[in-house]
């Protein structure tokens, strides 16, 4: 597949640091006061707003008790914030949500998988690759546990469900308007079995109405086509001296992709493969054809 010239990238990006959910929550809390106050604001107005008590707003402030999305929106909208300030008041809720994911499934996540955690909420857009399997964000839950159990093979129960648990909340972060995902699927990955031929067709489902929905791009690689081994995970920020990150995931590690001239090889690599995947229409076509072989099959093993 022939490479299209990239941008220069950005440079590195350095990981942001875990500082627990209370240090978070506390300069979410800090923030709102802060934007209050200046414009002269008392508590009471803010509890109007919201339909809440004082008390409520001043252990917001204080980061005693978390900020529901949908509050720090109504408060930003009277507050009549910049777009500057809404988008760093974002930015704050987001890290609040990735250390309380983080904080709950401490004990089965993985360090390299956390740094990823707590930046891809803060993403503008992120673009994954997968030659094998149906890319984390968009699993289904019997999905996700089939291939879980088959990694992780000497995990306990629990630890399997908190896993799957994991996977599943991640993809929470998709329900706003960033960040923005394009998955692109090797078509072998389709056909890949990783349990019963029903589950392998609800998975199908799932994915085209996503597709169809436009709630994310999905576009499919042609099967005849040669694909990379490796997949691969981009995520772009919206601004900042670091704009850019990649990261190639293993069973058990994965590698974060930072200095310029790896960036840049990535960063032809998701070209070349966007220059050769389907349009929407025949990627939703290729999933049509997917459902309807696991249905066959589906039906086929109910035979006997």
């Amino acid at each position: 597949m022939p490479a299209a010239p990239s941008p220069r990238p950005a440079g590195p990006v350095v990981p942001m640091q875990g500082s627990g959910d209370s240090l978070s929550g506390r300069m979410l809390g800090e923030e709102l006061r802060r934007l209050r106050e200046q414009r002269g604001y008392t508590l009471a107005d803010a509890a109007r707003v919201i339909r809440a008590s004082t008390s409520k707003i001043s252990r917001l402030e204080r980061g005693q008790n978390p900020v529901k999305y949908r509050d720090m929106n109504d408060l930003a909208a009277f507050y009549g914030v910049s777009r500057e300030d809404r988008a760093h008041l974002d930015q704050l809720h987001q890290q609040v949500g990735n250390e309380d994911l983080i904080q709950r499934f401490n004990d089965v996540t993985p360090t390299f998988l956390k740094r990823l955690i707590r930046l891809e909420r803060t993403a503008e857009r992120i673009t994954v690759y997968e030659p094998r399997v149906v890319p984390g964000l968009l699993q289904t839950e019997e999905y996700a546990r089939a291939l879980v159990r088959l990694i992780e093979i000497y995990r306990s129960d629990r630890d399997i469900e908190l896993l799957v648990r994991l996977r599943r909340e991640r993809q929470s972060m998709l329900d706003g308007d960033f960040p923005v995902l394009a998955a692109l699927i090797y078509e072998r990955a389709l056909y890949q079995p990783y349990g019963p031929a029903e589950m392998m067709a609800t998975q199908m489902r799932y994915l085209r109405d996503a597709a169809v929905k436009g709630k994310v791009s999905v576009r499919i690689l042609p099967k005849h086509l040669i694909s990379l081994p490796t997949p691969i995970f981009h995520l772009r920020f919206a601004d900042g001296e670091h704009q850019e990150l990649a990261y190639v995931e293993h069973a058990n590690s994965a590698n974060y992709i930072t200095q310029r001239a790896e960036l840049d090889r990535t960063r032809r690599q998701l070209t070349n493969i966007r220059e050769n995947v389907h349009g929407r229409e025949r990627s939703v076509a290729s999933l049509e054809d997917a459902i309807s072989y696991w249905e066959q099959v589906a039906a086929e093993e109910q035979l006997g």
